[in-house]
């Protein structure tokens, strides 16, 4: 009788492993199941003593012979990976064999990251390795989800079916992070171009205004002499001690703003404080807390349904939902399902979710559809987002004009208020 080595999670929890002998898969997956056990994978032992080392020796000869012309750099981007994905899914659902499969798409990508690591996953599956064990080697490419999802299709002998439920996921991931995108660009590059074009005045026109205001002897009012001194100081000739002009800050502040962020993001603390704080902010927040909302559903509603266990999906959905707000309540929803409570009970606690998710949840959880109800949640979110986007447009172009025609009326105030003194004393001086 074959032995099958398992993972699998317990009712604490916690992740197990070992092997058992059964007749078949199916078989283990009970024998598991019966000792109170969630299978996460199984496979069947079919390589031990001298077979194990004699196969050893000939991967270990392979990624010897490849590895001199291995060299890429870069990260995957997830444009090519769901590519990968759906093409994998439709060469298993037309019957190919998976190593011959994963050989065709590595043979057709180009030098890069993505070919590289198709390389080391063909090597492993052509050593006896399952398919997810294999991609897990490689987590830069694939990640936790990503395994998780290929192992349950594995084991459910459904992987074409898991990797197009799969592809689908990152696909609607794309589409909405590309909307969002988007619809930043404009108003990026419109404050851009308009600091751009401040600074310009400030560096070059306004100091040839105070050259004619020091011929004419005229007196500044206040609002020049700060205008003046802010063009010093852009210019990088407000004092001596000035080593760096003021334009190269402004100029260069965005890529110092966004290192700083990322900094302060790399501590737990900083995280956590930065993503409360952004959920706070109006229209902002809003639009950020829909996009969290609408990732986490439909990643434990695909998780699921591709038959990962709920406690393992919550985990895998905490980890991948990017917020710390978000973590903190599936943290939550993980203890209470192992405690035996319900799934929509922390949830509607931690109000970080609308009352109607919560309460598509708890009927979800009545009728046994949770991950039909996920489903839905995310896409009903998703054209949600699509609204937030538009409202943030909507705000952001009167708001944009308002702050640069202020702008504008400042600079003209304080380069026409002189020149205006300097007109009635000319005209004073011709009357006498």
């Amino acid at each position: 009788m074959p032995n099958y080595a398992y993972d699998a999670v317990n009712n604490a929890g916690k992740k197990t492993s070992g092997t058992m002998e059964a007749a078949s898969a199916d078989e283990a997956l009970k024998k598991i199941r019966a000792q109170g056990l969630f299978p996460s994978g199984v496979k069947e032992q079919k390589i031990t003593g001298n077979a194990a080392a004699t196969k050893g020796k000939v991967r270990d000869g392979k990624k010897k012979k490849k590895g001199g012309f291995n060299i890429s750099f870069g990260g995957v981007s997830t444009k090519n990976l769901t590519l990968f994905t759906r093409q994998l899914s439709t060469l298993q659902d037309a019957g190919l064999p998976l190593l011959r499969s994963m050989q065709i798409l590595e043979s057709q990508q180009r030098p890069g990251a993505l070919k590289t690591t198709l390389q080391g996953v063909c090597e492993e599956v052509e050593a006896g390795t399952s398919l997810s064990d294999s991609m897990a080697k490689f987590p830069k490419c694939f990640d936790r989800l990503y395994t998780k999802m290929v192992a349950a299709g594995e084991v459910g002998g459904v992987l074409d079916v898991i990797l197009q439920r799969l592809a689908e996921f990152m696909e609607k991931g794309q589409r909405l992070k590309r909307r969002i995108i988007g619809a930043m660009i404009y108003p990026t590059v419109v404050i851009f171009i308009a600091v751009a074009i401040v600074t310009g005045i400030m560096y070059f026109v306004i100091p040839k205004f105070q050259e004619i205001f020091e011929d004419f002897d005229v007196k500044l009012p206040d609002l020049t002499i700060f205008m003046i001194a802010a063009s010093k100081w852009v210019a990088g000739t407000s004092t001596k001690d000035q080593v760096v002009p003021g334009a190269i800050w402004v100029l260069c502040s965005p890529v110092l703003i966004f290192l700083f962020f990322k900094l302060v993001r790399k501590t737990g603390t900083g995280k956590a404080w930065t993503d409360i704080i952004v959920l706070k902010i109006p229209v902002v927040g809003t639009l950020i807390k829909k996009t969290a909302v609408a990732r986490f559903t439909r990643t434990l509603g695909t998780l699921i349904s591709a038959g990962v266990p709920i406690l393992e999906a919550i985990l895998i959905t905490r980890d991948t939902s990017g917020n710390y707000v978000f973590e903190r309540a599936l943290g939550k929803v993980h203890d209470s399902i192992r405690e035996g409570e319900t799934f929509a009970g922390p949830l509607r606690e931690s109000k970080v979710c609308d009352a109607i998710v919560v309460n598509m949840i708890d009927v979800g959880e009545e009728t046994g559809d949770l991950d039909v109800m996920l489903m839905k949640i995310a896409d009903n979110y998703d054209e949600e987002v699509d609204v937030a986007v538009a409202s943030l447009l909507s705000l952001l172009e009167p708001f944009m004009v308002v702050i640069l025609g202020g702008i504008v009326l400042v600079i003209v105030l304080a380069l026409f208020l002189p020149l205006v003194s300097m007109i009635e004393s000319v005209s004073n001086t011709s009357k006498k």
